[in-house]
């Protein structure tokens, strides 16, 4: 598959995460929807996702989408992830992202294995998996989500306990969207390309598109190295009129 035939996958994806009725704009512009059930972001937030240079979002509320539509005016689409330039909207809350959505074809992928370690298998909810998000902390444990994968969880080991795991959680329109994680202790040495690329394997065996949402640059750079391009963004945020 062409990265080019990936923009319309990945779209079909998130318009249907929208949970109403809508498409993606025209090259340069934003599709506002109110959908109190979105899938693009928390409830009652508002969510926008850029792909292809054009957008979708959803308001909880016609008032909520108001705002954000009389703010965007005629910015430019990549405005509308542009954390600094949402903070100005007035009534904006709390804000997660923006986060880069990465996609890879079965042509595009590079594998990564290692020489020294051996990859094992583990059920989702092994607890030596549990014990890495220990290890990493909340907010890294969070970032990933490994408790959230339905596959496998591919592990390496140092001295018999789990350093490094990776996997995916199947989402709609047959994705699956990649969680990957690594001990503190165990960071800059190539394992999360390692654990990242044989999730990727398992997900593109199955026919699954594989995505690599990521904020930190660190996480980014693992994704490019297995051959993901990044094809757009996500951003979510609270509107005070919202809950008004």
């Amino acid at each position: 598959m062409r990265m080019d035939a990936l923009v319309p996958r990945a779209r079909r994806l998130w318009e249907e995460l929208a949970r109403v009725p809508v498409s993606f704009a025209p090259p340069g512009g934003v599709s506002v929807v109110v959908s109190p059930r979105s899938g693009l972001c928390p409830v009652g937030w508002v969510g926008v996702v850029v792909l292809g240079g054009s957008a979708i979002a959803t308001a909880p509320s016609e008032s909520a989408a108001a705002i954000v539509r009389d703010a965007w005016g005629q910015l430019p689409v990549s405005a509308v992830v542009d954390g600094d330039l949402v903070r100005q909207i007035p009534s904006v809350g709390q804000m997660l992202g923006p986060a880069t959505l990465s996609y890879v074809s079965p042509a595009g992928f590079r594998p990564v294995s290692s020489d020294t370690m051996v990859m094992e298998q583990l059920p989702s909810a092994h607890p030596d998996v549990r014990l890495l998000e220990h290890a990493a902390g909340l907010e890294d444990a969070g970032e990933a989500a490994l408790d959230e994968i339905t596959s496998p969880a591919f592990v390496l080991r140092d001295h018999g306990r789990v350093v490094a795991a990776a996997g995916y959680r199947a989402w709609p329109r047959r994705t699956a969207h990649l969680s990957v994680l690594t001990a503190p202790e165990a960071r800059r040495r190539g394992l999360a390309r390692v654990t990242g690329s044989a999730a990727v394997a398992h997900a593109l065996s199955t026919g699954l598109l594989p995505q690599w949402r990521a904020r930190p640059a660190a996480s980014r750079r693992v994704a490019a190295a297995l051959g993901f391009e990044e094809l757009g963004s996500q951003l979510s945020f609270e509107v005070a009129a919202a809950i008004a």
